[in-house]
């Protein structure tokens, strides 16, 4: 299991070989949507970190209330365990009750992944398929 660690937030998931899934979840946030948003947005992504199955996240809010996570699992199952989290489903009722204005989740079979990284001046290259 995946531990959570606020330092990684900023940096991209490190995903095993495929296949896994991702679960992207887009949103809109309401303009009165900030009471208490912060606080239950990391408590979530510190509980999901420790839900069997979990890969990692990876984050991008903006200032305009526009935002996109994605999390990766290992597969639907452990998806559907984490929807069905007692704690969560509250953070779910929170958020349309109060933070979002709208939001899509959309779950998708990765079957292909390839990466690249500029370290040091070298940059590297890698395809991984399944």
């Amino acid at each position: 299991m995946v531990g959570y660690d606020p330092e990684l937030m900023n940096r991209l998931a490190q995903t095993p070989k495929p296949p896994y899934y991702a679960v992207v979840f887009t949103s809109q946030r309401t303009d009165h949507g900030h009471n208490g948003y912060t606080e239950m947005s990391d408590r979530m992504f510190a509980l999901a970190a420790q839900q069997p199955g979990y890969l990692g996240v990876e984050t991008v809010p903006s200032e305009d209330g526009l935002g996109m996570t994605v999390s990766y699992w290992e597969s639907l199952d452990s998806i559907r365990n984490w929807r069905a989290q007692a704690e969560h489903k509250i953070a779910q009722q929170q958020g349309r009750a109060t933070w979002y204005a709208q939001y899509k989740l959309r779950i998708c079979l990765v079957e292909t992944e390839y990466s690249f990284e500029r370290t040091a001046g070298r940059s590297s290259d890698s395809g991984v398929g399944s």
